[in-house]
């Protein structure tokens, strides 16, 4: 998740590494916690893939490494917004908002593919949640009740998202049709 992230981040622009902690803790801190020992490693390993790119920049005094994503690293960073793995529903939650977060970079289809595929899973989530029994103790039926309603929360959400995104797709489609 956080490697979608920086390079969701560094689609806008071209950061460095404190610059890049900062907008991780203040757009992603409700879905990933990112530390100087788990971000360093990452752009390494990023830029020996080539997947970002590292330009100098020596305005102030001193040099900085300010990143910057390729080509290589966009169809990277579109490849893993796309992908649906197979992981925990918390994991899943926070991706999803990291992906969410970064909907602008993606052609309306695309969204509209990925909040289709969102909704689905929290259905079938308050499906199999209803399914299960209530437990007998206070405190984990209140904790049960709780989930439930943040996954009904969700699903409304991910309808209104959904319907505007639909319109604004078929509004740009009608528009593309006139001219």
């Amino acid at each position: 998740m956080l490697e979608l992230a920086v390079l969701g981040l560094l689609q806008k622009e071209p950061l460095h590494g404190y610059r890049l902690k900062q907008q991780l803790e203040v757009f992603m801190s409700g879905c990933i916690s990112a530390n100087y020992g788990a971000i360093y490693p990452l752009l390494k390993r990023l830029e020996e893939q080539e997947v970002i790119q590292v330009v100098e920049d020596d305005t102030g005094g001193s040099t900085r490494k300010i990143y910057s994503i390729t080509q290589k690293g966009k169809a990277l960073w579109k490849q893993q917004m796309l992908e649906h793995p197979q992981e925990s529903w918390v994991y899943a939650r926070s991706r999803f908002m990291i992906k969410f977060f970064f909907f602008s970079h993606l052609v309306p289809q695309d969204r509209v593919q990925l909040l289709e595929h969102r909704l689905m899973v929290c259905r079938l989530r308050l499906e199999n949640q209803n399914l299960q029994f209530l437990p007998d103790d206070i405190y984990q039926a209140t904790a049960w009740e709780r989930h439930r309603e943040m996954v009904e929360h969700e699903i409304k959400w991910l309808c209104d998202r959904l319907d505007w995104e639909k319109l604004t797709l078929h509004e740009s489609t009608n528009k593309a049709h006139i001219f």
